[in-house]
């Protein structure tokens, strides 16, 4: 993505997503301009504000290029999908320019964010070529099929499994083939609106 920022970008910027795609303020990889509403459709600007209020899990999904090259970008739009066979889904702006390299890939690695991982997230939806500057990657037992970032809590490896098209977006489905986690809680950071947010379980009575 451009330099846009994380916390300013629209919702119908370039930017890779799991589940609604037009959240309002999402991280992004720069502006996107919508085109008139189909008859009978909601206006975008009316739906992304809708979908604003929709939390959303920010992640970051990674991959090799051809050349084995670490790619990657921040994905606010995560869903699973499956459990037999273990499916989960990411929908990617066909403008984005790390889509085709996703899409592509034989493997790629879905890194749950915390709310330590502000800083990452932002990262990865920054500037294409900065992204892993500085980054330290894991060497597990699965890191030659895609890269994986250290500081992740929880890390999902996936075989590409399928691609749909969607509108003016894809939907990569991958089939989770490894777990790993750190022993620490993984998760917790949303994209909710227009801003990042923490999460956490809520408190029960006895």
């Amino acid at each position: 993505m451009n330099a846009t920022s994380l916390l300013t970008a629209s919702a119908g910027t370039r930017s890779a997503r799991l589940g609604p795609t037009t959240r309002s303020g999402s991280p992004a990889e720069g502006p996107a301009v919508p085109g008139p509403p189909a008859s009978g459709d909601i206006a975008a600007d009316e739906f992304r504000s809708a979908m604003a209020s929709l939390a959303a899990p920010v992640t970051v999904v990674t991959c090799y290029d051809a050349t084995g090259t670490p790619r990657g970008l921040t994905a606010s739009a995560v869903s699973s999908l499956s459990l037999d066979p273990p499916l989960l889904l990411v929908c990617l702006d066909r403008n984005s320019r790390t889509h085709d390299v996703l899409v592509s890939a034989d493997a790629f690695t879905l890194h749950l964010l915390g709310p330590e991982n502000e800083a990452l997230a932002k990262r990865f939806a920054g500037p294409t070529d900065q992204r892993f500057e500085n980054v330290p990657l894991a060497s597990g037992p699965t890191s030659h099929q895609a890269p994986q970032l250290a500081d992740c809590a929880l890390r999902l490896t996936c075989t590409r499994y399928d691609v749909i098209e969607a509108g003016d977006h894809s939907i990569l489905v991958g089939r989770v083939t490894a777990s790993d986690c750190l022993g620490r809680p993984a998760g917790g950071l949303v994209w909710h609106h227009r801003g990042f947010a923490h999460a956490k379980p809520a408190e029960t009575t006895a």
